[in-house]
């Protein structure tokens, strides 16, 4: 029970200053005439200014409430390093002991697991969350134990209560990490790209190691060891070897004593591009349809175009100088003999034999084709004839033959059958809103027994596009020159220029326009794992983690020829894929887990919070601090000791309000005096 005088005036405080202002007034003038009864005058106007002031001696019936101590418990990932888990057990089991002993105490254990998707270790998350459960008046401290690696210290609470940090681990812990300082997104092919690594000892490392060996791996192959010193940042170029996603692995094999190797190891996945793509573009005469595949290559700033369109064939006999046609010396022994491989591709417009490229040279182009070039012939009526190129050296090459027949009518190109899986063609029909307009001319031609793919058709279900893969390179056939009409738009146009686009890309091995393909695209700990085949049907894919488990996963047809699941992995690290003939590896998370990128228990990160609420950081190998109550505002923690602040927090359960000033009261003093002032003055 607790009591405190409290006023509830009858009268605006304004007023009732206002007439306490004039009872001043006539007190002084009553003293100034020389009343005798001004003060008894005084006391009676005294008397009912207080009773307009409402004075109310209130009582209150408090029940104390109890002080909530938040115990925070860390169960992330680099606790359970060593002997952590142990340590932490028996200091929370200590401290809880201690805290149940204490009167007036409850404890509020927290517990804080690892964060999602590698998000580290959100301790001060997990205390905001709690506190905001809690009336703060009870909180009279918090107390974690944990070896102070957190990854959220921005979301620390406002406190008006100390906080205090029990580091677990030992002295001489001493850990080993690889840090990837700098890898950039995507690397030119064939131009080595740097790459800046770092391999450091944190802790108490033992004395005498000056260097330690590095293992680098590229799409899981077999690992190169190299010596590199330690606590330096090592500038290491890099060449990929292949264009798409290269999966790099850099690791640290374990060293005797240290905390983990779980950061002794890293993932750096590049995407492998080319610098510029060189295509040769022959144009065997002018025609309406040179210009397209013109601005199909110049629209595309990664190319480099070199074209040559044939204005005047060497055996016209006009009497026109040629000094006055050409534009150019058409360089036939450079392009084809010195520097043929230096194109990625090499196309073929309407081109036919006029003797301006011998055998000996056409013959080269099919020895560039066998050793991984592509060549790609888009046909007109000369394909037809006896100048065919069908009829030089590269008709060994050439997917299917002429039948010397040119069909002059109109007929909307098709997707085959097997075109609507091959990446080339595969969703033309979907991308193109409307129908396709008609083409008018088609040259027949047989597709050579057991060689290429026919993945659009013409008239009466002739092969219009044929594919082909010939040694190490690839070869192409469109049977028509009419492929302009679609970016002209006649009757609607058509998908010109994105056919055309796949055709030459899928022609210079762009990895994501490959028939058998195999790979995955990563999200945090999930992955798409995507098959593109031309066959029905595919076996379940065999996924190895890094630990060594194989799991196989059904896959679903999404698209024709297109093949996904979804999977998330159990742990991160590099992952192969296996799917009959087709190979993959993927990395999952990031280069390194976070929540081991520093193992060394510290307070530094935690310090600045902890000072600003007049805390402490202990060391649990030094033994466990006691516990002392302090006062507010005061230093919270000492050698050996920390504390808490008692809050003295209560819940009111009844008031009882009594006037000091009854009316019957005020009415009898003020009588009382004014009549005394009264009979004072008579008798004078």
């Amino acid at each position: 029970m607790t009591g405190t005088i409290v006023f509830d005036p009858l009268l605006p405080l304004p007023l009732l200053a206002a007439l306490a202002a004039l009872a001043v007034l006539g007190i002084l003038l009553a003293l100034w005439r020389g009343l005798a009864g001004w003060a008894l005058r005084g006391l009676a106007a005294l008397v009912v200014l207080g009773a307009l002031a409402g004075p109310v001696f209130r009582q209150e019936d408090r029940a104390p409430l109890t002080d909530i101590v938040l115990l925070v418990d860390d169960r992330s990932a680099s606790q359970a390093l060593a002997d952590r888990p142990a340590q932490t057990d028996a200091a929370v089991q200590a401290l809880e002991s201690r805290l149940a002993a204490r009167p007036n105490t409850e404890v509020r254990r927290v517990t804080v697991p690892d964060g999602a998707d590698n998000a580290g270790t959100e301790l001060m998350t997990a205390v905001s969350e709690a506190l905001a459960e809690e009336p703060q008046a009870r909180v009279a401290g918090t107390i974690i134990v944990s070896d102070g690696r957190l990854h959220d210290v921005d979301r620390a609470p406002d406190l008006s209560a100390p906080m205090h940090l029990l580091l677990t681990g030992e002295p001489e812990d001493w850990d080993r990490r690889l840090v990837i300082r700098n890898a950039p997104a995507f690397a030119i092919l064939g131009e080595p790209v740097t790459l800046t690594i770092r391999v450091e000892d944190m802790g108490a490392a033992p004395e005498g190691a000056t260097e330690a060996p590095l293992d680098i791996s590229i799409d899981g192959g077999e690992p190169q060891r190299f010596d590199v010193p330690i606590g330096q940042d090592i500038d290491l170029p890099v060449t990929l070897p292949h264009g798409g996603r290269n999966v790099i692995q850099f690791s640290v094999p374990g060293a005797e004593g240290e905390l983990t190797d779980r950061n002794n190891s890293a993932l750096v996945q590049m995407n492998g591009v080319r610098d510029r793509l060189r295509v040769l573009l022959v144009s065997g005469e002018p025609h309406a349809g040179g210009r397209t595949w013109r601005n199909l290559l110049k629209s595309d700033s990664s190319v480099d175009l070199v074209h040559f369109t044939i204005l005047r064939p060497p055996s016209k006999q006009d009497g026109v100088p040629v000094s006055e046609l050409s534009l150019i010396a058409f360089p036939t022994r450079e392009l084809f003999l010195e520097k043929i491989d230096d194109f990625d591709l090499i196309i073929f417009d309407r081109y036919k034999r006029r003797g301006i490229l011998p055998s000996l040279y056409l013959d080269n182009v099919r020895n560039y084709v066998e050793n991984g070039g592509a060549v790609l012939v888009a046909a007109g009526p000369d394909f037809a004839s006896a100048d065919s190129l069908f009829r030089s050296p590269l008709g060994e090459i050439m997917p299917a033959r002429p039948t010397a027949r040119v069909i002059e009518q109109g007929y909307r190109p098709q997707v085959t059958a097997l075109g609507r899986r091959h990446p080339v063609t595969a969703g033309l029909i979907n991308e193109w809103d409307g129908d396709w307009g008609r083409w008018m001319r088609q040259i027949d031609v047989t597709p050579v027994e057991g060689e290429g793919e026919v993945v659009m058709s013409g008239v009466e279900d002739r092969p219009l596009l044929i594919l082909d893969r010939v040694g190490e390179g690839r070869v192409a056939l469109l049977a028509s020159d009419h492929a302009w009409l679609w970016s002209r738009g006649y009757e609607g146009g058509g998908p010109q220029l994105e056919l055309l686009r796949r055709l030459a890309h899928w022609m210079m091995k762009e990895p994501e326009l490959e028939e058998e393909a195999l790979w995955a695209e990563p999200s945090g700990q999930t992955m798409r794992i995507i098959r593109r085949t031309l066959d029905e049907t595919v076996p379940p894919v065999t996924v190895t983690t890094p630990s060594g488990e194989t799991v196989e996963l059904e896959l679903e047809e999404v698209t024709p020829g297109r093949f996904e699941t979804i999977w998330r992995g159990p742990e991160i690290g590099l992952y192969r894929l296996e799917n009959g003939e087709q190979t993959a590896v993927i990395g999952l998370g990031p280069a390194a887990p976070r929540e081991f990128e520093a193992t060394i228990a510290s307070g530094e990160t935690l310090q600045p919070v902890i000072d600003g609420l007049r805390g402490g950081v202990m060391t649990l190998s030094d033994g466990l601090p006691s516990i002392r109550d302090t006062r507010a505002g005061r230093p919270a923690a000492g050698r050996g000791w920390i504390g808490l602040t008692p809050r003295e927090a209560y819940v009111t359960q009844d008031v009882t309000l009594m006037p000091l000033l009854p009316p019957w009261l005020v009415l009898l003093l003020a009588a009382g005096l004014i009549l005394g002032a009264w009979l004072r003055e008579g008798r004078r």
